[in-house]
């Protein structure tokens, strides 16, 4: 039984060892949790476009709640001393993980950057611009494939 109850402590000292290993999750000011690695992947993203932001020094905040607007994926409020990235919760729970970026680097696109939106597309119909409202006659064509030429146009890159 002894030797039960130290082989079992030796467990856990061994797992709470390797925790503190880990790397640093970067933690965002008044931003629910959930978005905290969409919130750094801008950043990540901006930063090899050599755009330099900082989200928390900007005081960007953001929350998964319902958005009472049908159809609406995400909002970004702006203004002199609010920039707020609300996602809604139902689209939340239905997005794959890219298309919830796509919304996001979005909000963030009109939060950070102060992006307006834009309607232009190519000529096969997909919208030339992560910008894009969603409310014009383009196509979204964010996929994997053109990731990084969103990105690009995203943050000035091209």
């Amino acid at each position: 039984m002894i030797r039960l109850v130290y082989a079992i402590s030796i467990f856990f000292i061994i797992l709470s060892c390797g925790r503190d290993l880990d790397p640093l999750v970067k933690s965002y000011d008044d931003v629910d949790e959930v978005l905290w690695s969409y919130f750094e992947d801008f950043e990540i993203e901006a930063a090899r476009r050599g755009v330099n932001i900082d989200l928390n020094a900007l005081g960007i905040s953001g929350e998964i709640r319902n958005i009472a607007e049908e159809n609406v994926a995400g909002t970004c409020q702006y203004g002199q001393h609010l920039h707020h990235v609300t996602i809604d919760r139902q689209f939340w729970n239905n997005a794959s993980p890219l298309f919830r970026e796509y919304i996001i680097f979005h909000e963030l696109g009109h939060c950070s950057l102060f992006r307006d939106h834009t309607e232009s597309q190519f000529s096969n119909g997909r919208c030339a611009s992560i910008m894009a409202s969603g409310l014009g006659d383009c196509s979204i064509g964010y996929n994997q494939e053109s990731r990084d030429y969103y990105l690009d146009e995203l943050f000035g890159a091209l």
